[in-house]
């Protein structure tokens, strides 16, 4: 009878994949019986590739629904169950426990001690206690200035979205728009990336982040971990820098790991100030007093631009905004909504009664979102199915508030204006100051 320990890792293909690469992979005292999905459609019925799970694992790893666990853990004998993924409330994680408990197994949850990564570079982090919060556009002006103020060497290392051929995953680098078509970016993908290279940044991604690590680590003097959700980072930060949203206020201690990321913050950027009403931006106050007095706060706007404002006035609108933003994020509505009531749409058109395929079950999990269709594009077929839903409406015009210009990547029947948001502090303390402590610090300047 083995004495290894069998395990089931939950997962999202990110957190997952990383825990058990650095924990799990060549430990001869587990075996991974199997990987579950959720949050992203497509990727479960998968295997993670034996190329990448060692030779314990001569046909890799089978990746399966979670809605499997309990028979997973029956049929296959299992002791121990991992969760790894984010952006999911306390309930839902011990709900998952309890499944977990009730079906005979053990619930873990791997700390940043057991599964971060140690640079050799003078790593910054920059992480959210939800979806949504703003870590992009701090992320992109942080990088701004480590090369143009400090004339720095920077990678950025970003989280995990390998939803296609892991094989093919392992080490992605990002230099120019055409690597996101040489990999097969999904329309995710592309919200995260394509910013960072119209600023001029290398990005780092993929499957195996020792190997990502080692790799960015030869072209840089500083690393920078923009993360995905509201997980922690996958390599230990020298400064860690945290965005809240005072629209979610009391999500930031309601919510797995973005609660983790707040007690660990050495900066806190409450962001969107300029939106969120006072009362919520005196919760989220609050709550960081009460958790992490002793970190740094930055208080912030989030002010969008629009490309020809003026073609909005009186039009008939279908607003697409960040898909995991108003998905999984639960935010509802963002920066396309506020430019189309800003300025004057006749009508912002409930884009259901026209979704079709996996946009129609979107709308149908995910029952809070009436107003904004979600940029959903993790497939060939979704992103037609996107495009689809839009021709299928009667809008007069297209608002796209994505990371990204989705018009590189869809095709529309409509007339479009792009809405994009950048951070902009305000007052004292701002990134600036806080990055010339540091890099003070660390000997960079």
């Amino acid at each position: 009878m083995s004495s290894k320990k069998r395990v089931v890792i939950l997962g999202a293909a990110g957190r997952d994949f990383h825990n058990f690469n650095v924990f799990f992979r060549g430990n001869p005292n587990y075996e991974v019986v199997a990987f579950t999905s959720t949050q992203i459609p497509g990727i479960e019925n998968r295997v993670y590739p034996p190329e990448l799970a060692g030779p314990q694992y001569p046909n890799g790893i089978p990746i399966v629904p979670e809605e499997e666990l309990e028979r997973l853990i029956i049929e296959k004998d299992v002791d121990i169950v991992v969760f790894s993924y984010s952006d999911v409330s306390h309930e839902h994680v011990m709900h998952l426990a309890s499944r977990t408990l009730s079906a005979g197994a053990d619930f873990w949850l791997l700390g940043p001690k057991s599964v971060m990564l140690r640079s050799k570079k003078p790593v910054i982090a920059v992480t959210a206690v939800r979806t949504g919060s703003g870590k992009s556009q701090t992320s992109r002006k942080i990088a701004y200035l480590l090369r143009k103020k400090y004339g720095l060497k920077v990678a950025v290392i970003r989280h995990p979205m390998p939803y296609g051929d892991l094989r093919k995953q392992v080490v992605q680098r990002f230099a120019s728009l055409e690597d996101l078509d040489k990999y097969e970016t999904t329309i995710e993908e592309r919200e995260e990336y394509e910013p960072h290279i119209n600023y001029g940044n290398i990005v780092y991604a993929g499957v195996d982040y020792e190997k990502i690590l080692r790799k960015a680590e030869e072209e840089s003097d500083i690393i920078l971990w923009d993360g995905g959700n509201n997980d922690f980072p996958f390599i230990k930060p020298d400064l860690w820098i945290v965005v809240t949203d005072p629209h979610r206020a009391g999500h930031e201690l309601k919510y797995h790991p973005g609660e983790t990321c707040l007690r660990s913050a050495d900066v806190i950027i409450i962001n969107k100030i300029d939106t969120a009403s006072f009362d919520k931006i005196e919760v989220l106050r609050e709550n960081i007093r009460k958790v992490r007095p002793e970190a740094i706060v930055i208080e912030a706007a989030s002010p969008i631009f629009v490309e020809n404002p003026e073609e909005i006035k009186d039009k008939k609108v279908i607003v697409i905004e960040d898909g995991p933003s108003v998905t999984h994020g639960e935010m509802g509505y963002g920066s396309g909504y506020i430019a189309a009531r800003k300025y004057g749409a006749e009508e912002i058109i409930d884009p259901r009664p026209y979704a079709v395929g996996s946009i129609k079950d979107t709308f149908q999990k995910y029952p809070h979102l009436k107003n904004v269709l979600p940029a959903m594009g993790y497939s060939r077929e979704q992103i037609k199915e996107l495009e689809d839903t839009i021709n299928n409406s009667p809008a007069d015009l297209v608002i796209v508030a994505t990371p990204i210009d989705l018009r590189r990547v869809i095709n529309v029947n409509k007339p479009t204006v792009r809405v994009r948001y950048e951070l902009e502090e305000i007052g004292k303390p701002k990134l600036e100051d806080i990055l010339s402590d540091f890099l003070k610090k660390k000997d960079l300047v």
